[in-house]
């Protein structure tokens, strides 16, 4: 037995938000919550702008969030979002945008003070529901646009932590390849290995189901086509489209089963040592499925199948090629960082029995 949830409509293809206005419009003001620079260079904000200002709708542009947004940021944001009187968002831009999206629609209407303070957001102590939201990916990494989760960065605990709810699922998602064709090549690289960890980890864990499954396989399916010009990056919109199709598979997997160690590892590696989310969680892939395929040997071997390939060393030597990393790093930092990570909450649903001691053995391996 197993429960599914998806509540957001997906609209793909070449120019859905201009063909698709109604669907971005959930209320009479909007707040845009995107990066410095994510929503102008990809196109999408100028789109959405033209939407809103053809439909008179009033707007406000909220472009301060960085690429691991700060709880301290979405704060901000959603004070912004009530002095202005928002009354939905559009979030435009890849995980960080939309991640801070979901926190900033809770805080817009809940207001920090005796009641509410703004760590409880991780507890789901907030009594009003968060504002209705709209999603603009404009990488194929996260697929942010369909799961309940928000991550953010804690300075206080030096380290990321999230918050769940349904509550915080967005009501639309638009994907068009035309937003992410123009991305750094790295960064695509980087954001294409998130969604494939994010089908892996799904697949794998012990929240799987079939139809997590059947929608796992079936993202990297679409990957395994697209594998050459992951290394090359000879995108055009309908690849682009494709791909962003799969991160999208990927967050509807992650919605029903979570995560595993390969996420709560990778994010000291992104703290401490700036690395690209999708490249933290990259690096550790490699060891994470080879532990895994002691324990599931045919879906192992039916997900290298759907990538395209006959043996893991094949797929550990691919992830190698388009991540490139040569960032030092200390036993002793592994020492200091496994003391939170053994604590996350993906640990107990990975499919193998994880103790601290295996945490530091597998950064070993993979990091020295």
């Amino acid at each position: 037995m197993f429960n599914f949830l998806m509540p957001t409509k997906i609209i793909t293809g070449e120019f859905s938000v201009l063909n698709n206005s109604k669907d971005l419009i959930y209320g009479t003001k909007a707040m845009i919550v995107t990066g410095k620079t994510s929503g102008a260079k990809s196109g999408a904000l100028s789109d959405v702008i033209k939407v809103l200002e053809e439909n008179n709708i009033p707007y406000l542009v909220y472009d301060k969030i960085g690429n691991n947004p700060t709880i301290e940021e979405t704060l901000e944001g959603g004070k912004q979002a009530k002095n202005f009187g928002a009354d939905f968002l559009i979030g435009i831009g890849g995980g960080s945008p939309l991640d801070a999206t979901k926190a900033i629609a809770v805080y817009a209407v809940n207001e920090t003070g005796t009641d509410f303070d703004m760590y409880d957001i991780f507890d789901l102590k907030f009594k009003n529901k968060p504002l209705p939201m709209v999603a603009i990916p404009t990488t194929a990494g996260t697929g942010s646009e369909t799961t309940p989760y928000s991550i953010l960065t804690l300075h206080k605990e030096k380290n990321k932590r999230s918050f769940a709810s349904p509550d915080v699922f967005y009501k639309v998602a638009f994907l068009d390849g035309r937003y992410t064709l123009n991305l750094p090549l790295q960064i695509a690289r980087n954001t294409a290995v998130d969604a494939m960890c994010h089908l892996l980890e799904g697949f794998t864990n012990k929240r799987s189901s079939p139809a997590s499954d059947y929608i796992a396989l079936e993202g990297l399916r679409i990957f395994g086509k697209h594998l050459e010009t992951i290394i090359n990056g000879d995108f055009d919109t309908e690849k682009c489209t494709e791909l962003l199709w799969a991160a999208t598979l990927g967050g509807i997997v992650i919605s029903q089963t979570g995560t595993t160690i390969v996420h709560s590892m990778g994010y000291p590696l992104t703290y401490y040592k700036d690395i690209p989310h999708g490249m933290a969680n990259g690096l550790l892939l490699g060891e994470y499925l080879e532990r895994t395929a002691t324990v599931l040997p045919e879906k192992v071997k039916n997900a290298l199948i759907m990538l395209g390939f006959d043996k893991l060393i094949d797929f550990k030597e691919y992830l190698l090629k388009i991540l490139p990393c040569d960032i030092k790093f200390t036993k002793e930092e592994f020492e200091d960082w496994t003391a939170t990570t053994i604590q996350a909450k993906n640990v107990p649903i990975c499919p193998f029995e994880v103790t601290r001691e295996d945490e530091i053995e597998i950064f070993n391996k993979c990091l020295i």
